[in-house]
């Protein structure tokens, strides 16, 4: 009898931030109008698109006991990459390197941005993996140098004038329902819980998290799995700042600015543990959902924007606080 006590109250501790939200969604939709409208759900939908693919990509480094704090800046970076070679020829405020850069499919220039974003995923990838730098510093290292880059390359100009078959991507709804970003989002999705779930490089991966050297023994190349894992993040990123370009008609050296502290806290309160091992793509799903439910609420409710950001805070700290607890207390 007690230890059903016990489990429930392990249950409701561990799951407190998703219980929370749930019933602050709950409260607000039934005291807000249009909160449980279409529309503000495909907002929702659209504004989770972008962060989820962030998110899955920081959970593959979750998961082998990483992490990358990179992912925002890199995200900026594609950003900025798509729109400068996106922008309309006749656009007055062209940007002065690309203005003779020809005019480009933008699936192709979708491609650049991810071949681009990959190389910075190698470093990463062959830091930590042979240099055995920990995670946080290599790409804590890494977050500075392609800020840097993204400020040489851009000058700290703000980018806009993009082509209406790039913001389209963003703006257009299949069936005038289904916006595209949230279906470019489950497809990713879908493919990357195939990996995880039915590949060996997914096997090999929970088992780096589980126990390193017990993988190493079993025959795992640890170092190329690492590689790859940061190299497919990178790419993810690079996805991700091209998404949201698109949807925000605009970029600048801020762009994707602390994404990568969200998507870690997503990624925890979806129960992807940063002790690693233990992650399932569901999970990231809600997790990033609680994140952006949590933001529509505080806007709904009339909170003063600077007061989100102490929530948002308040939830990184607790959702990794809860993460470390459930490990202490499986040792």
């Amino acid at each position: 009898m007690d230890k059903k006590k016990v489990n429930v109250a392990d249950i409701l501790i561990n799951n407190g931030i998703i219980i929370l939200i749930f019933l602050m969604v709950i409260f607000v939709g039934v005291t807000k109008e249009n909160f449980f409208s279409g529309s503000n759900f495909s907002n929702v939908s659209i504004n989770v698109a972008c962060r989820f693919i962030i998110a899955v990509g920081v959970s593959g480094c979750l998961i082998t006991k990483g992490t990358d704090l990179s992912a925002g800046r890199v995200v900026g970076l594609a950003a900025c990459l798509a729109g400068t070679l996106l922008q309309k020829a006749d656009y007055s405020g062209r940007f002065e390197l690309t203005k003779n850069f020809p005019q480009l499919n933008v699936w192709v220039i979708l491609l650049i941005c991810i071949a681009i974003c990959c190389i910075f995923g190698l470093i990463n990838g062959i830091v930590i993996s042979y240099l055995s730098v920990p995670a946080f510093i290599g790409t804590l290292g890494m977050q500075m140098i392609v800020y840097g880059i993204n400020l040489v390359y851009t000058k700290s100009i703000p980018i806009g004038g993009y082509r209406t078959d790039y913001t389209a991507i963003a703006n257009g709804k299949l069936f005038g329902v289904f916006p595209y970003l949230f279906i470019i989002a489950i497809v990713i999705g879908l493919i990357m819980w195939f990996v995880y779930n039915y590949t060996r490089h997914g096997k090999y991966m929970y088992a780096i998290g589980g126990n390193e050297a017990a993988a190493e023994v079993a025959g795992v190349n640890v170092k190329k799995t690492k590689i790859i894992i940061y190299v497919t993040a990178t790419a993810l990123y690079a996805i991700a700042g091209f998404l949201l370009g698109a949807k925000s008609g605009g970029a600048g050296v801020n762009t994707g600015n602390g994404y990568e502290l969200e998507a870690i806290a997503a990624c925890t309160i979806g129960g992807v543990s940063v002790n690693g091992g233990i992650g399932r793509i569901s999970g990231v799903i809600i997790g990033v959902l609680v994140f952006e439910f949590l933001k529509t609420c505080l806007q709904f409710l009339g909170i003063d924007p600077n007061y989100q950001y102490i929530a948002q805070g308040i939830v990184i700290v607790v959702a990794i606080a809860l993460d470390i607890r459930k490990y202490i207390a499986k040792k």
